[in-house]
């Protein structure tokens, strides 16, 4: 495919990688449906006839002409994409297919635009074609936005056709060429610089055969594809143990007395807890030592 259809969206600006501001239209492409194929054995030329959009009351005519295409609604638009290469018929889409943006473009690709201008309505010589009017001084105060002579007198007698004078301005087919497709997002397409129509209107994008050697992404895009690359799976985190700091804690005389003391792992604690335990010995073998003694002067005495 050398084409698609579009509606122009928006006219903006932006910045791309390298740090130039550029000025960029957005189309909005959604799918294109394949109508019919034009070959050069059947009607002279090569050709694909793309239908865009939906039209709200369809003809008869339009209706028995989309039937080969088996489309639930009649497209608004219909416009034809010439072939250049025809060696690869047989890779051509089928009737009833439908084109997406991607499939046609890419961002960098060298394309030309064709719309339909705005319409300016009637309009003079000096907006139509630029003419700089007549002095503004010197007496002249009707001739500042007068276009002049168109022609001599007696020869030719008249005036040459295609002569340059005030007339309907605008809603012509233009064809804006060499363009830069500055980059693509889903069904938007970003153009470098600007393209004929209102914005809603219709335009048809030609590729070339060409890329733009200068051509940077755009930051926005080149933001998000960023974004939306997966990260590195890692394996499962250990539980991370919450350190608590030391605090003060205040305990009532109650609770003083009903808990237990804690030991103390000192050194000289340790001596201490010794000691207690060595006399402790001793008292109990005295005790053991007397208690006979006594019972037995207790018996001599009665």
């Amino acid at each position: 495919m050398d084409g698609i259809l579009g509606i122009k969206k928006d006219q903006t600006q932006k910045f791309r990688t390298d740090g130039k501001r550029i000025p960029v239209t957005i189309v909005e492409v959604n799918s294109n449906a394949v109508i019919a194929i034009k070959t050069a054995d059947k009607d002279g030329y090569w050709a694909i006839q793309l239908g865009y959009g939906t039209a709200k009351k369809p003809t008869r005519p339009m209706q028995g002409h989309i039937k080969g295409a088996h489309l639930e609604k009649a497209p608004q638009f219909l416009r034809e994409v010439r072939m250049r290469d025809t060696k690869n018929a047989d890779e051509l889409p089928k009737v009833g297919d439908f084109i997406s943006l991607t499939d046609v473009l890419e961002a960098g690709d060298v394309i030309d635009v064709t719309g339909v201008s705005k319409g300016k309505g009637f309009a003079g010589g000096v907006k139509r074609y630029h003419f700089h009017g007549g002095p503004a001084t010197h007496g002249q105060s009707d001739r500042h936005r007068a276009p002049g002579s168109i022609g001599s007198g007696t020869t030719p007698g008249r005036v040459y056709k295609g002569k340059r004078m005030a007339g309907k301005m605008g809603f012509e087919t233009v064809t804006v060429k060499n363009l830069t497709v500055a980059g693509i997002d889903g069904t938007t397409l970003y153009v470098e610089g600007l393209i004929p129509g209102k914005l809603g209107a219709l335009v048809a994008v030609e590729k070339k055969d060409k890329k733009d050697k200068k051509y940077a992404d755009l930051i926005d895009l080149a933001a998000k594809v960023q974004k939306e690359e997966p990260k590195e799976t890692k394996g499962p985190e250990e539980p991370k143990v919450e350190e608590v700091a030391d605090q003060p804690v205040i305990v009532s005389e109650a609770s003083q007395s009903e808990s237990p003391v804690k030991e103390d792992s000192s050194p000289s604690a340790q001596n201490d807890n010794e000691k207690k335990e060595g006399i402790s010995v001793e008292t109990e073998a005295k005790e053991k030592t007397e208690a006979p003694v006594e019972e037995a002067n207790k018996e001599e005495a009665k």
